[in-house]
């Protein structure tokens, strides 16, 4: 095979680092280095380098490796077999990561078992490129950014569920609720995860997480929702826990068939009638301490108090004095 006089990048745009096809080089050789990329020469496992941007010629005196390989002479230079291996040291910003499956984790705050997932992307650049080729790039003929994802994929799904469900159980916050410390938990997580792959010369520059969401059919998910609207509905209107059960008895009350007769029935007796106009007062009273009432809201106060004069729960005296209150409200 013949001697190369020249050797230069010949790689891809998405290849992080390429080995020259040739492996037969002269002392004469030029090896030439473009911005942003660095090159190693490499023989017996031993690298020599790096050699930076600009024109290099693989003398003797500058390529310590080569001052034991003196052949015999050649056209005035002394051949020798070696790798040349180029790394392209430019930050890629694209790549993207994911969880392969969903985080099982309670939520803070309202204690239920939900599925978690979270996307984003991520930034990398070749910091140590001698490090980088010894422990991801071996023997392999070329390494690429797919090749880069699939490895740290690997490497560092488990540390990012891991922090992401402390970081969630932490704040406190509902899963629903994390959206507005997504930049918060991303810097997080690019502290944690940095040391993790500056250990296989790669330097971490950004990390984003560009959503934290569960399965929207998944019923854990939907009771969640569920329960997060009915809290976020009563306290529009003022109400507490406790206060809205006050209520929600009055209406399947209100709702039965035959009033206090099917009260009756059920083995309650009429004696239910004055228990629920209390309740039903108390609640107005914790309503009108509330702040103000809208309008569509004291109506259906009204026609909830109505039916209950209707169906003899409260007398004509009780539905007055509550309706005072209501439109005092």
């Amino acid at each position: 095979m013949a001697i190369i006089d020249r050797v230069k990048w010949d790689g891809s745009p998405d290849v992080l680092a390429w080995k020259y096809p040739s492996e037969e080089l002269s002392t004469w050789t030029q090896l030439i280095v473009n911005e942003s990329q660095e090159a190693f020469l490499v023989r017996g496992g031993v690298y020599e380098g790096p050699f930076g941007a600009g024109r290099h010629t693989l003398s003797t005196e500058n390529i310590p490796l080569l001052r034991e390989l003196m052949g015999l002479p050649f056209g005035g230079a002394s051949p020798f077999s070696a790798e040349v291996w180029f790394v392209d040291k430019l930050t890629r910003l694209d790549i993207r990561w994911g969880t392969p499956d969903p985080i099982q984790l309670q939520d803070p705050k309202f204690g239920i078992m939900v599925p978690v997932r979270a996307f984003g992307q991520y930034g990398i650049r070749v910091d140590d490129t001698k490090r980088f080729l010894l422990k991801l790039v071996g023997t392999l003929p070329g390494f690429d950014t797919d090749t880069l994802s699939d490895y740290l994929r690997g490497l560092l799904t488990t540390r990012i569920k891991t922090d992401i469900a402390n970081a969630i159980l932490g704040s406190g916050l509902s899963v629903l609720e994390i959206a507005p410390r997504l930049d918060d938990l991303s810097n997080a997580l690019e502290a944690s995860l940095a040391a993790e792959i500056a250990e296989y010369g790669i330097a971490l520059t950004q990390f984003n997480i560009h959503s934290i969401n569960m399965p929207e059919d998944d019923p854990a998910v939907q009771t969640l929702k569920s329960a997060l609207a009915r809290r976020a509905e009563m306290g529009i209107v003022g109400f507490d826990y406790q206060q809205q059960r006050r209520f929600d008895v009055l209406e399947t009350a209100a709702s039965n068939e035959g009033g206090a007769g099917t009260l009756m029935g059920a083995g309650v007796g009429l004696g239910l009638a004055p228990a629920l106009g209390q309740a039903f007062a108390q609640a107005a009273q914790q309503v009108q301490g509330a702040p103000a009432t809208s309008p569509a809201e004291r109506i259906r106060l009204l026609k909830e108090l109505g039916e209950l004069r209707a169906q003899g729960i409260l007398s004509d005296t009780e539905f007055e004095n509550e309706k005072r209150r209501i439109l005092a409200g």
